[in-house]
């Protein structure tokens, strides 16, 4: 038993030394890990700190959010409120300099940025765990509700923007930029750097127009700010970028997508504003009318067939075919989209996005989408032979098909199908309805002054088109109620409430439902948007610029800007 005892002991001071030895070993590799980034700090001119032991505070920690922390190797370990201290494995990192002076500017603190060893970064990771997971942590470069709230307090006018950018700091410029394209319902915002200045626009209700000048120094500040929110590369100009951000608001989401292009003078800019409520839209909201309106209720009804938007960039497609899913969508029926990209998140339905640099483009992400067993497929655009084909093969096979195509009207969708190599025993039978839409801007309510419709050419015209109006269509004013109807006009100057004269967007449509008609014309081959249009009207349809006027009749929108958008 003694013996036994004693060689227990010899094992368990065997095993003590193992430990001490592999203790000593990791303890010196640890040293030395410490001692090349001690040496490495003084050669570059940094300072240096080992962070083993360090007590690093969950407020400094959560300056940086992990993910941000893992990608630039860079972590905040000391934070007083005056005072906030960043460790990184390569301060000298431009991405890492410019996101620690912008997180700098934002505190209002004074910065130091020492070196630290990966080692230390890895116990510098561990300090993350004691931040409460129910607390948000917030990098420096994200734009907050509250920022935004109290930019916004003080814009009234175009010219309040000019002002404040400025007095504004690097840090303040994007942010007040973001908050007046939210203040003035912008889609899009553009940054363009020229020779000696910096230009922004802003797109309101689908016009652009120089609202502020910025001095050419800034332009790298803001550039870099920008690529930061969005994650894109600081250090490339060269090339073209894509990047988003989101910002969240108490009752709304903005998805911020970021386009940078290469300019003679620097970058230009893109910022589009994507806000979560505008997919809310509801098919009964779009603006669809009479005729128009009953015939794209039947065809989006039906079990199966196709359903094709028309018309250029910018002209409401998607937003139409989000209104007519959103009317579809139940619990019954399986949707599935796909887009290029995904604009908006729709609750129910699956959305999927091409990759064409990975081979999953449009025709071969619809046939994947095949044989999910969908009811209703919606695909972003029809752009070649090989995707129209598998749709309208999927249309004739009880799918309901929702898509886009780039024409200037209802009529010219046919034709250019037919172009593409379509043939057209399959195409007539498969076609349910196709829409041709634009928008046009709404008159402002508060300041838009009424005008008479003279017997000049415009006024001739505009009774012409309104009294051509198919009766079949039930939409046909009389000539009384053109002549007793009140027009308006905007106001150039605007108003507090608009700006411009105009607030808002809305909708003008033709819808060319399949007849007997129009299925013969399509078997013919021989079809020209001339003659496809002749037909459709002939079938009831009201065209575009007739559906805008009878809204130019209703005070909604005014006659000039129905001429300018629809012809």
């Amino acid at each position: 038993m003694t013996d036994d005892h004693n060689q227990n002991n010899v094992s368990i001071a065997s095993d003590d030394t193992k430990a001490t030895l592999h203790s000593k070993l990791q303890s010196m590799q640890e040293q030395n890990i410490e001692v090349e980034a001690e040496t490495e700090a003084k050669k570059r001119g940094y300072s240096y700190i080992n962070l083993k032991g360090y007590p690093i505070s969950a407020d400094a920690i959560a300056l940086i959010d992990k993910e941000k922390a893992e990608s630039l190797q860079l972590l905040s370990f000391y934070y007083t409120g005056e005072e906030v201290r960043f460790g990184a494995i390569d301060p000298g990192d431009p991405t890492v300099r410019e996101f620690t002076k912008q997180l700098a500017e934002k505190l209002n603190a004074n910065a130091s940025t020492l070196l630290i060893s990966p080692l230390s970064f890895q116990i510098g990771l561990k300090a993350y765990d004691k931040v409460p997971r129910l607390r948000k942590i917030e990098t420096g470069v994200q734009i907050t509700e509250e920022e935004l709230n109290q930019m916004q307090a003080r814009l009234t006018t175009y010219e309040d923007l000019q002002k404040e950018l400025d007095k504004a700091n690097t840090s303040e410029i994007i942010s007040l930029i973001i908050a007046s394209a939210l203040k003035f319902d912008t889609s899009d915002i553009h940054i363009e750097a020229e020779e000696k200045e910096i230009k922004l626009r802003l797109r309101v209700d689908g016009e652009l127009a120089t609202i502020a000048t910025m001095p050419k120094t800034v332009w790298p500040k803001i550039d870099a700010r920008v690529k930061l929110l969005s994650n894109l590369k600081l250090n490339i100009t060269s090339e073209p970028q894509d990047g988003r951000f989101t910002i969240s608001l108490t009752d709304d989401k903005i998805d911020v997508r970021v386009s940078t292009l290469p300019t003679s003078y620097g970058e230009s800019i893109v910022m589009r504003l994507l806000k979560s409520s505008s997919v809310g839209l509801q098919f009964e909201q779009l603006g669809l009318r009479g005729r128009s309106f009953k015939d794209l209720e039947y065809n989006i009804a039906r079990p199966n067939g196709m359903i094709i938007t028309t018309g250029p960039t910018g002209s409401g497609k998607t937003t139409t075919l989000y209104a007519i899913l959103n009317k579809l969508n139940d619990e019954a029926t399986k949707i599935i989209t796909l887009e290029d990209p995904i604009e908006y998140k729709l609750k129910g339905i699956n959305q999927s996005q091409v990759a064409p640099d990975k081979g999953y483009n449009f025709a071969g992400g619809l046939r994947s989408i095949l044989r999910q067993d969908p009811d209703i497929i919606m695909v972003g655009e029809i752009r070649d032979l090989e995707t129209a084909e598998v749709a309208i093969n999927a249309a004739l096979t009880g799918h309901l098909m929702v898509s886009t195509i780039h024409t200037n009207s209802a009529a010219g969708a046919i034709p250019r199908l037919l172009a593409m190599g379509v043939k057209p025993f399959l195409l007539a039978p498969s076609i349910n309805a196709i829409i041709g839409q634009r928008l046009l801007r709404r008159l402002c309510k508060e300041c838009r002054r009424e005008v008479k419709l003279d017997n000049d050419e415009i006024g001739q015209r505009v009774r012409k088109l309104l009294l051509s109006i198919s009766e079949t269509s039930g939409d046909r004013p009389t000539e009384e109620q053109i002549n007793s109807a009140q027009f308006y006009q905007a106001n150039p100057d605007g108003c507090e409430k608009c700006h411009a004269g105009y607030k808002g967007r809305v909708g003008v449509y033709e819808v060319m439902a399949m007849n007997e008609d129009v299925e013969k014309m399509v078997l013919s081959g021989n079809v020209s948007e001339y003659d496809a249009q002749a037909i459709a009207i002939k079938g009831g349809m009201v065209t575009m610029v007739q559906d805008g006027l009878l809204k130019a009749m209703e005070g909604i929108t005014s006659v000039t800007e129905v001429f300018d958008k629809t012809e």
